[in-house]
C-alpha cells in the first residue's frame, strides 16, 4: 500500500491536495532523495500550489521555485521570519 501524504491545508481546515509518494520524481543532483512539493500563500491570502520542490536528502538541498511568475533554482533555503 502506497502512503498518502496531505501537501497543504487551506484556510479553515479543509484538506487541499492529497499525493502519493510514488509520484514524487527523483532528484536529479543526487540521486538519492525525492522533489518533495511545498505550497505558499499569496499576497492576498490565495494558495500557490507547488510554489517550490525540495529534495528530501539534507545533506542535497537542491530546490527549484516560482518567485513572482519566475523561475529558480539552487538558492539557498533559509527559515522565514514571517
Amino acid at each position: 500500500m502506497a502512503r498518502r501524504f496531505i501537501l497543504g491545508v487551506a484556510k479553515g481546515g479543509a484538506r487541499q491536495t492529497i499525493m502519493d509518494a510514488r509520484e514524487w520524481p527523483a532528484c536529479k543532483k543526487c540521486q538519492q532523495g525525492l522533489l518533495i512539493p511545498l505550497s505558499d500563500y499569496g499576497r492576498d491570502g490565495a494558495p500557490i500550489t507547488y510554489k517550490a520542490w525540495v529534495c528530501s536528502n539534507p545533506d542535497c538541498g537542491f530546490n527549484i521555485r516560482i518567485d513572482n511568475g519566475e523561475i529558480s533554482f539552487g538558492r539557498t533555503i533559509g527559515q522565514s521570519l514571517k
